[in-house]
């Protein structure tokens, strides 16, 4: 253990410091880019342009839609054309399984997996017992998910009504043939809304 000490203090006695500090600047060199080589320069990676999996599978589905109605909606014969409030929605209606199509996306992921618009969607169907019987194909637009959704309801009502005669009678007596024909009322000058008066004021 003494003989350790005893090189150590040795070897630290012989290493001497100085305090002078130099007048010369230091030259720091670097090397330029161009002199390295090619394989050693910083290259920026590609960028990776790639289909996210929703947007194939719209595309898939527009694909399949396409092949399924020839010649577009206006071609089909089981069409019906449904509104409500500022939506209107065109309904084609073929023998399937009971699938739904708005817009060439799924209806459940269309209409945000709300249960009551989607059994807007279907109460024709049920009513008639045809829910696994027919797909349905809608394009819609204007308005908001849910008057999209009870246009489509009178689209399918009318459209079956092209099927057979015979549905009239259980559909108009489920008031699904009615077209609701309540908007929003207009807004009138010097109210807040349509009816909303600002508050009184005496004085």
């Amino acid at each position: 253990m003494a003989l350790a000490v005893s090189s150590l203090t040795a070897s630290l006695s012989s290493i001497s410091f100085s305090s002078r500090v130099s007048d010369k600047p230091i030259a720091l060199s670097f090397q330029r880019l161009s002199s390295l080589p090619v394989s050693l320069r910083h290259r920026p990676a590609p960028l990776a342009i790639s289909a996210s999996a929703a947007e194939l599978e719209t595309a898939d589905l527009e694909k399949y839609v396409k092949s399924r109605l020839p010649g577009g909606f206006a071609a089909q014969t089981l069409i019906g054309t449904g509104r409500r409030k500022s939506a209107i929605a065109r309904v084609v209606i073929q023998e399937g399984t009971g699938k739904v199509y708005i817009n060439y996306r799924d209806a459940k992921e269309y209409l945000q997996g709300n249960p009551l618009w989607l059994q807007y969607v279907k109460v024709p169907l049920v009513t008639l017992g045809y829910e696994s019987s027919y797909d349905v194909f809608v394009k819609a637009h204007g308005g908001g998910l849910s008057g999209q959704a009870q246009a489509i309801s009178l689209g399918v009502a009318r459209a079956l009504l092209k099927v057979s005669e015979d549905h009239k009678a259980p559909l108009r007596k489920e008031g699904l043939l009615t077209r609701d024909s309540r908007v929003v009322e207009r807004k009138k000058p010097g109210l807040k809304k349509a009816r909303k008066a600002p508050q009184y004021s005496k004085r």
